[in-house]
């Protein structure tokens, strides 16, 4: 997390978006999306019983990792077609202890209400908890939970009957101390089962703690350049409840890496799922999948390991998307203030080009510090938005940098179909556009109308849940059910055709920022009242397609057995 001065990357955003202009520009889309303004957001966290403050555990020290969380998910652990909450929490320093702080389960009581179920499913243990990644790594049909720590990370299986068991140990994932963030399950491997990736951030202990000063005066929080990196991890799962550590074995071992986000893409399009990690100060990476069990390192290749003038940037948030029907995922990842986003468009020949400096997005997010960031359809017209969570990490940072806020408000970008966004935070109301010290976020829909609703984290702070109250536009969602394939159906990609338009999207654990959207496909589909077709090409190679399918549901597509269930809800 750099801190560099303000008039040297607004000369480079600016002489980094006139490149842009003159080499690429984004392309595929066909019309312009419908107007934005179908959707609103309402703050009902308090109404829906949430009641969490996040403990960074700060108690004047500055300790590096009291920056960086926490994050949030939504999971239906209990399968019964209602998403509910997952919030990670951090824990007092040995020494200084003044709360209990455990993780918290929220169950969705399908009302609008959630009642905290923590202690009863087992999930009441105290760590200094970072991220989390939700999937069925045993295949036996319940999400089970990786939450990434400071110190020893712990995998919670899903026992199928409310409750889950630490089966970390067990399971062989066991690792000296490390600082470990962002997560994401993904079969890299198409052997059927859940693999692991594991996004570490630097070497970093109390008894390592070094001392730094904004001002020359009070100790402030060290960016990441003051201590060593360190290389992400891949575990693979053996099939026995077991995983095994093929970092190297797969090529992905990097020890100057300072990885704080975590996206799956498949940016060649070869049917292998990718890696994308958002690295601090140092380079991003974007591993290629060679489709044998290992992976090729092509960041700098492919354009997106540096900024267009050759900086690598505070990368934080990372995720992926074909945001313009160009058939192609582009990038997105979120950076310190003055850096701006990055939205690299992929050019589709193994190239990526950063079309933020020259665009809304650039120009918007120029001053604000990034955290969570994901591409999602708000709106359901069909275009996938973005939104990002902002704040920065030093309570003082406007004693010497008066145009930057410790509590930023977020960003939200309304994809207008051609290419370009338009920023559209303060449309939402005052709520949505209240400045937070944010962190994770993640979107899932908890009432059942078709429409993503959104969760927000804050370090330090209180969660904030807003519920999506828009109108107009109707919407088709798709669960998967693998069956050939691992249990979720991640790593399946979807197209679904409407009239003229096509739009695809596989599905995909972790992205964002330590935290996990929900896993069903939601597809905006406008004013059309029916998908004409939906193409389902699942991990294990098989591919279906269903036609006629009606909007206004959830379909449950099980592999290799077509739809085995619906769920309606109303379109307006």
């Amino acid at each position: 997390m750099r801190k560099v001065h303000f008039a040297t990357f607004l000369f480079a955003g600016l002489a980094a978006g006139m490149m842009a202009g003159l080499f690429a520009a984004p392309g595929g889309a066909q019309r312009p999306a419908s107007p934005a303004g179908t959707a609103t957001f309402r703050d009902v966290t308090r109404e829906a019983g949430i009641r969490f403050v996040h403990n960074s555990g700060a108690f004047g020290k500055k300790y590096l990792p009291e920056t960086l969380g926490p994050g949030v998910a939504f999971i239906d652990y209990d399968n019964d077609g209602w998403p509910d909450i997952l919030l990670v929490n951090g824990m007092d320093w040995s020494g200084h202890v003044r709360q209990h702080s455990t993780l918290k389960l929220y169950h969705n009581n399908h009302d609008g209400t959630f009642t905290d179920v923590t202690h009863k499913a087992g999930l009441d243990v105290e760590l200094y908890g970072m991220g989390v990644a939700v999937g069925d790594y045993d295949n036996d049909g319940w999400d089970d939970i990786f939450i990434t720590a400071y110190g020893q990370s712990r995998l919670f299986r899903n026992n199928g009957n409310g409750t889950f068991s630490d089966v970390t140990k067990k399971a062989g994932l066991t690792t000296d101390p490390e600082l470990s963030t962002s997560a994401a399950w993904v079969d890299y491997d198409k052997d059927g089962r859940l693999d692991l990736v594991v996004g570490n951030y630097v070497q970093w202990s109390p008894e390592k703690d070094l001392y730094c000063t904004l001002d020359g005066k009070a100790k402030s929080y060290c960016t990441p350049e003051s201590y060593p990196g360190t290389s992400a991890r891949l575990w693979h799962n053996r099939g026995d409840g077991t995983f095994e550590d093929v970092t190297r074995k797969a090529g992905l071992y990097e020890p100057t890496s300072k990885t704080l986000g975590v996206a799956i893409l498949d940016y060649d399009n070869d049917g292998w799922p990718d890696f994308l990690f958002a690295n601090d100060t140092q380079p991003n990476k974007l591993y290629r999948n060679n489709g044998n069990g290992t992976f090729s390192e092509k960041g700098v290749i492919a354009g997106v390991a540096f900024s267009e003038d050759g900086i690598a940037r505070a990368g934080m948030g990372a995720d992926a998307a074909d945001y313009d029907r160009s058939g192609h995922a582009s990038v997105l990842i979120s950076n310190f203030s003055n850096q701006m986003l990055s939205l690299y468009h992929n050019e589709g020949n193994g190239l990526f080009v950063d079309v933020a400096p020259s665009s809304e997005v650039g120009r918007a997010s120029l001053l604000t510090l990034g955290f969570a960031c994901f591409f999602w359809d708000y709106d359901l017209d069909g275009w996938p938005d973005i939104f990002v969570a902002n704040g920065h990490i030093d309570p003082d940072i406007q004693k010497v940098q008066a145009n930057v806020r410790y509590a930023e408000p977020p960003h939200l970008f309304h994809n207008l179909g051609n290419g370009k966004f338009i920023e559209t935070t303060r449309a939402m109301g005052g709520a949505f556009n209240q400045p937070r010290v944010a962190r994770g976020a993640a979107y899932g829909d908890i009432n059942n109308d078709g429409r993503p609703d959104l969760l927000i984290a804050s370090n330090g702070g209180a969660s904030a849940l807003f519920r999506n109250e828009g109108r107009g536009n109707s919407s088709l969602r798709v669960k998967l059910v693998g069956t050939r394939s691992n249990r979720d159906g991640i790593g399946a990609v979807v197209r679904v055709t409407a009239g003229r338009d096509a739009q695809t999207q596989m599905l995909r654990s972790g992205s964002s920022y330590l935290s996990s959207s929900e896993l069903v496909l939601t597809f905006g589909l406008g004013a059309h009242r029916q998908a004409d077709e939906i193409e389902i090409r699942w991990p294990s190679g098989q591919t279906e397609r269903l036609a006629k399918v009606a909007a206004g549901q959830t379909v449950t597509v099980t592999e290799g057995r077509g739809i085995t269930s619906t769920r309606a809800y109303e379109v307006k």
